[in-house]
């Protein structure tokens, strides 16, 4: 039997902590930026923990 190979989308978009956490970057901060207050953009900045639901998701994506 093959190895599984992990979802190479999800590999680039998330990062494992230590711990076994999963880490992504907020949505929204990449473009057409003259038009989104400076509030928003400072909390769009910043990494962000998965829910529950889509941590486990994403662990079966990435193999662990």
């Amino acid at each position: 039997m093959p190895k599984m190979k992990s979802h190479s989308g999800a590999r680039k978009r998330v990062k494992v902590t230590g711990s076994g956490k999963l880490r992504r970057q907020r949505a929204n901060r990449r473009h057409y930026l003259e038009h989104k207050s400076s509030r928003l953009t400072r909390r769009l900045d910043g990494t962000a923990d998965f829910s529950n639901a889509d941590a486990k998701r994403m662990k079966k994506l990435l193999g662990k």
